[in-house]
């Protein structure tokens, strides 16, 4: 059945290339609602040692040929050298590209390349603290926190980032400043919206305000807002889309790591979702740029394997997918982001595909990115049923690397399926069992 999609999927694409007038272009883009999201993280310092937003467009092709329809580029702005790290989350210029990374220009190419191929963009924007040489520093001092017995601006607490300095949200002055600064990215440069860095770290109304600006602004057009963060008012005060879903992260890691039980990702998932108002998405990930600076998917969960169950078990429960650009490839070793890591991106084949061929997955079929979800509790299987109107699809994911058996719902018991993964076609008895870290996805046949 794949093989056929596929096959017509193709003559489709020949024939559409033979009518200019069936091109699309980056006016016809329309930023996908945000539970249909499938987001792509781009560190720029994996793409080239300089001017990589041009190497990131150069790319574009492999990323949308991922399935990905959302594109989050990390901080590109100009980098802080005063007590600085090299971090690109030490911001000198809220409304300038660093030169390593290229030119407004450049951003701009980019940007367009993405609507062209049907992807929206997403700026990295860290609202909690500037470089200690932003001209804000000196101009207005007021701007920011300072100790309450030297009068001394100070860095952000609890945390040890002393690289940066603490901006003070009392300041109505400076709340406009940072809006404007956002808007700016909006009206000028056409981004669809922003990965808003330790959105926690800033107050809920700030967001509010800015975020109601920044809609008004984009206007016809729709942005998505995605906090760095987990507090329930990111949604029902700060007006964001999107948070993070740092909880069902650590549990994973426990379930595949440390030996819980599977059934205690399904615990996760309801536990972040029951503080979520309705249209709010919980952005799910086996890593990204903070985890990949310690470890990799390939070796966090022991092997490639293991990764691929961890993330299947990740975006198939509820959504909202991520990719970071590298673990396609499934890069071994750790990617520290203040500096520039070379990533082959011709080195696995395979898993790219098996990345491709999940999200594609995850594209066709509403069911299991936002369906129905009804589970069944297990100790070393992972098994839950996602469901809509039109289809319903049974998920297996082994979640240790050794042999296991999963009882087969009742409901499912009896049915001749197919593994949308493997096109193998079987009927179900009362249990499955399933190879090391092996995943099946099986819909009912015809």
């Amino acid at each position: 059945m794949k093989k056929l999609l596929l096959t017509l999927c193709a003559a489709a694409i020949v024939l559409t290339a033979c009518d200019p007038k069936q091109q699309p272009t980056a006016t016809d883009f329309q930023l996908p609602a945000v539970d249909d999201i499938a987001m792509y993280q781009v560190n720029p310092r994996v793409f080239a040692p300089q001017n990589s937003l041009r190497a990131v467009a150069d790319r574009i092709d492999s990323i949308r040929e991922l399935g990905v329809n959302v594109v989050w580029v990390m901080p590109i702005y100009p980098i802080g050298i005063e007590k600085g790290k090299n971090s690109p989350y030490c911001i000198s210029d809220y409304t300038a590209v660093a030169p390593e990374f290229g030119t407004i220009d450049d951003f701009k190419h980019l940007a367009q390349v993405c609507h062209e191929h049907q992807m929206g963009i997403i700026l990295d924007w860290v609202a909690n603290h500037t470089a200690w040489d932003h001209p804000w520093v000196t101009e207005h001092p007021d701007w920011y926190t300072h100790d309450a017995e030297t009068d001394t601006i100070i860095h952000p607490r609890p945390w040890d980032w002393l690289d940066v300095a603490d901006l003070n949200y009392d300041n109505r002055e400076m709340r406009r400043a940072m809006t404007d600064a956002m808007l700016f990215w909006v009206k000028e440069v056409g981004v669809d919206g922003f990965r808003c860095d330790v959105a926690d770290g800033v107050p809920a109304d700030f967001w509010r305000d800015a975020i109601q600006e920044l809609r008004q602004a984009a206007q016809p057009r729709r942005i998505v807002m995605l906090a760095e963060g987990k507090n329930v008012d990111n949604f029902t005060v700060g007006g964001f889309d999107m948070n993070y879903g740092w909880d069902f992260k650590d549990t994973l890691v426990h379930v595949f790591r440390d030996g819980r039980p599977a059934s205690d990702l399904i615990k996760a998932d309801s536990a972040e979702y029951a503080q979520l108002p309705a249209g709010k998405v919980k952005l799910r990930f086996t890593t990204n740029h903070d985890h990949s600076t310690e470890v990799t998917p390939v070796k966090e969960f022991t092997n490639e394997r293991g990764s691929m169950a961890a993330y299947v078990a990740s975006v198939f429960i509820h959504g909202g997918a991520l990719i970071y650009g590298s673990q396609e490839v499934g890069y071994p070793d750790p990617i520290n982001f203040f500096h520039y890591v070379p990533v082959d991106w011709t080195a696995n084949a395979p898993l790219y595909e098996e990345y491709e061929d999940l999200i594609d997955l995850y594209n066709d079929h509403p069911a299991l990115r936002k369906g129905q979800l009804t589970a069944w509790p297990a100790q070393d299987v992972l098994v839950f049923e996602k469901s809509d109107a039109k289809e319903r699809f049974l998920v297996a994911v082994n979640v240790r690397n050794a042999e296991a058996v999963a009882d087969v719902p009742a409901a499912w018991q009896g049915l001749k399926v197919e593994d949308e993964t493997t096109d193998r076609h079987l009927t179900l008895g009362s249990t499955l069992e399933l190879k090391p870290y092996e995943y099946l996805i099986l819909s009912i046949e015809d």
